[in-house]
């Protein structure tokens, strides 16, 4: 076990592996993204949006992203993102699945979505996501912190 290792838990998933997870899971989301804007808009170009619309969809987004997140961590502790790079969220104090905790964790995470409107919501997702790039010992990103969760390998 190193320093940066919580006791009695597979150790700490890389930086690298945590990045193309979070990549994976976004194309997944932005897939569904694009075919909720096109049968919402009823276009085949969901760029032809009205502002009213654009604001729904992109509301119904971060929706849908902290569904898709709170559903996957609470109930196994992966993402299908996690999956494919093996890597799986915990919760620190014990090492077991999240259950309510990966709720707590999609809302720091994907909510301040919302904040995009007032122009806050890409440097609160800037700073969330690298905070794990200077924090120790865990490597915990403020979502994770929320959560009282690490990302560790899956066995």
């Amino acid at each position: 076990m190193t320093a940066d290792q919580p006791p009695g838990i597979p150790p700490l998933a890389s930086l690298t592996s945590r990045f193309l997870a979070r990549v994976i899971d976004t194309v997944v989301l932005l897939a569904i993204d694009l075919l909720l804007s096109t049968a919402v808009a009823g276009v085949s170009n969901p760029g032809d949006f009205s502002y009213n619309q654009d604001v729904l969809l992109s509301a119904l987004v971060f929706v849908l992203y902290f569904a898709y997140e709170g559903a996957m961590i609470s109930a196994r502790g992966q993402t299908l993102g996690m999956m494919a790079r093996k890597i799986r969220v915990v919760r620190l104090a014990d090492g077991a699945v999240p259950d309510r905790a990966g709720w707590t964790r999609a809302a720091v995470y994907a909510l301040p979505g919302a904040l995009f409107s007032i122009g806050i919501g890409p440097l609160y997702w800037i700073v969330n996501a690298l905070w794990c790039t200077w924090d120790r010992p865990y490597r915990q990103c403020l979502h994770d912190k929320a959560a009282k969760t690490v990302v560790v390998t899956a066995r």
